[in-house]
């Protein structure tokens, strides 16, 4: 069939980019015809082999068609961009006017069969707007849940189109919760089908991990305060007296980053920063470290954590619904959660909660760190039996089903077009 993938944002450096890659891919060895909508300003290039540029439709921030960089699902992005709720009603205008007159283009030169959009936001909204008599579903990578609580007047303008699509794919059992309250899909829940996200088992696979009297950590993502990195390095301080190395492989908001930075310099020769690192380059990283830290506030279902496990990594990640619904229950040897202070907004602790995380924190990091010292060798097959279900291979079968479902079957269910 042919299919038209749309997202708000560059299709790479995110998980949301990197997943609409996957699923490009997939598709095509399969023999689909894709056609790709996506944002581009300089410094977030396509990768070349993703698709021909016959295909693809770009919206081009800071630059040809919008002056501002690109709006991000996450207020913090690895790269420049805008916040949503920030935005003055002149460039948000100009934003819906630019994507309405993209997509239109793709519709009339591609003609698809079926539209897949990333995020329950504005583009997913227009594009259901504009093609609203072709099969349509949307993959919620969480973050956009984020933006109906951050700007409510967007969220209500755009309700009504979003509640047009035809199957909303959730990442996990309770973000299919989330988007059931929020579009009002009580009474036809299997709208939401729960899809989760994939990796790529060619690339991420299990070696040796000797530990040569060094414990290498691994934390990979945006360095900011969300995803609770200067907590990691403040209760890394604590330990210092431990053999361990920190890797740090990602980059962030500015003033963010800069933070985070100064607080991994105290770990002086103990932090290593890498930088935003390429799937290849992660991947050989992760082979080589024993413990992937996440202490994150907040994440949809972060596909990093089933890669650093392919790898052979122990992890210890805060006790998320969507770490929980794919990692739960914790595991003796190699899945650790920490349980989650009461927040005082979606990804903030309240400051005198900050000390009792990084004490707990670091008190977690110690005691995995002296069993890895007593036995550094991963257990193989709670690896292989955690991670089966989630290689592309598996997810894009639940995703082409869907696709099939909705192009070869009449749907009539209440509220559905």
């Amino acid at each position: 069939m042919k299919i038209l993938h749309i997202i708000s944002q560059a299709p790479d450096f995110t998980g949301s980019g990197k997943f609409i890659q996957q699923i490009i891919l997939k598709a095509g060895a399969r023999g689909h015809e894709n056609f790709l909508v996506a944002a581009v300003q300089p410094g977030c290039d396509i990768p070349c082999d993703l698709i021909s540029s016959d295909h693809a439709v770009f919206v081009e921030f800071a630059g040809k068609d919008l002056d501002f960089p690109i709006p991000g699902m996450s207020d913090a992005m690895p790269y420049e961009s805008t916040v949503f709720s920030k935005m003055s009603p002149k460039n948000l205008l100009a934003y819906q006017r630019v994507f309405k007159k993209k997509i239109q283009e793709a519709l009339d030169r591609f003609h698809p069969d079926l539209i897949h959009s990333h995020h329950l936001w504005i583009v997913s909204a227009l594009a259901r707007q504009l093609a609203p008599d072709l099969p349509m579903v949307t993959t919620c990578h969480g973050t956009c849940l984020r933006q109906h609580i951050f700007c409510p007047g967007i969220g209500q303008e755009i309700r009504r189109s979003l509640q047009q699509i035809d199957r909303v794919m959730a990442l996990s059992q309770s973000q299919k919760q989330e988007v059931v309250d929020l579009l009002g899909f009580g009474s036809v829940p299997d709208r939401v089908p729960v899809v989760t996200g994939g990796y790529d088992h060619t690339l991420f696979q299990n070696r040796a991990k000797p530990v040569n009297g060094v414990v290498e950590l691994l934390y990979a993502g945006k360095l900011c305060r969300a995803k609770g990195v200067p907590w990691l390095l403040k209760s890394l301080e604590k330990i210092s007296d431990m053999p361990f190395r920190l890797h740090l492989a990602g980059s962030g908001p500015g003033a963010e980053k800069a933070a985070c930075m100064e607080l991994a310099a105290t770990l002086g020769s103990k932090a290593v920063c890498h930088g935003p690192l390429s799937h290849k380059d992660l991947a050989e990283l992760m082979k080589a470290c024993h413990l992937f830290v996440l202490p994150s506030f907040f994440e949809g279902v972060p596909l990093v954590l089933m890669e650093a496990l392919a790898c052979g990594c122990r992890l210890l990640s805060t006790d998320l619904p969507g770490v929980l619904d794919i990692l739960s229950p914790a595991d003796k040897r190699m899945v650790y959660f920490l349980d989650l202070p009461v927040l005082k907004n979606m990804d903030t602790p309240h400051e005198q909660d900050e000390e009792d995380l990084e004490d707990r924190l670091a008190m977690a990091l110690k005691k995995i760190m002296e069993e890895i010292l007593e036995n550094p060798a991963p257990e193989v097959r709670t690896i292989e039996a955690r991670t089966r279900p989630y290689t592309w291979e598996k997810v894009f079968d639940r995703i082409e089903s869907i696709y099939l479902s909705l192009t070869t079957v009449e749907v009539s269910d209440e509220g559905e077009r």
